[in-house]
Order: structure tokens, then sequence, then C-alpha cells
């Protein structure tokens, strides 16, 4: 197994020195799931709060903008592009963000950050209709660029 970067010799958390890196491209999809009720998934383009979709997908762009506020070793990337799209599904909501920059590190923490926000945003709207409603199956979909290459799922 590789030795954790996020901790020097002493076992200390640290942030990551990229400083040596070349800038690459590099892109990152991730997944997320909310699972709901047919009829909290039937009343979405009733909501009176506004329409949860929209609102959850410029909550996970901004999301994605905003990593390194949130996760404390994340690098503050130059973001090139950030997505993010939603499938209504017979059982919930499929959320697929993905998000791309040419720095020195990559962005799989953004476009994680951007599933999950996007479908925490999705869950404040409807929470008032089911308290049941259910956040799953987060999770990096692939990333491209960077000395550790391609990854799908």
């Amino acid at each position: 197994m590789s030795k954790l970067t996020h901790f020097d010799d002493s076992g200390h958390p640290r942030m990551v020195d990229v400083s040596a890196k070349a800038d690459t491209k590099r892109t990152a999809r991730a997944h997320a799931f909310v699972r709901m009720s047919p009829d909290v998934l039937a009343a979405l383009p009733s909501n009176p709060k506004g329409d949860p979709l929209a609102v959850a997908r410029i909550a996970g762009i901004q999301a994605a903008k905003r990593t390194a506020d949130l996760i404390p070793l994340c690098h503050t990337l130059p973001l090139s592009h950030v997505d993010v799209a939603m499938m209504v599904e017979a059982d919930g909501v499929r959320v697929l963000a993905s998000a791309a920059t040419t720095a020195q590190t990559g962005v799989e923490m953004e476009a994680l950050t951007a599933a999950l926000v996007a479908a925490l945003t999705i869950y404040d709207m409807t929470k008032a209709l089911d308290k049941r409603i259910e956040i799953q199956d987060i999770y990096l979909l692939e990333k491209t660029g960077g000395k550790s290459g391609d990854f799908r799922r």
C-alpha cells in the first residue's frame, strides 16, 4: 500500500506540497443518489420553495468552487468547468457531478463535494414532505490526468 501523503513522518496532518508538479488537465466525475418516495418525487415540480433540482444544481456548482474551504487539506484550484446533472428515476434522483481544471493536483474532491451538496440541497428542499429521504451511493466515477493516471469505476 502507498504511503498516505496527507501525513508527515511524525504522523501529523499536512497539506501536500504540489509545487514541483506540472500543471496538467485533470477531470473527475462523481455520483450521489437521493432515494425518496413516489409521493415526494411527484411533488418536485410544485415545491413551494422553488425547483429543487435547479437550486441543487447551482448549490453543487458553488460547493465545488468552495471545496478547499470545506475540506481542510484540499488545495484551492482554478476550476475551468463544473457541471451537475440530475435524473429523476422511479425511486429517487441520481446526481452526476463533473469538474475540470488544468492544475498541479486533481479535482476528485471538487466533483464529490458538488455531488454531495447537490444531494443535500434536494434533501433540504423536500424534507418537509418526508424525513425518510436517504442520500446514498456517494462515490467517484472516474478521474483523468495526473501522476496516478486515469481511474474508472
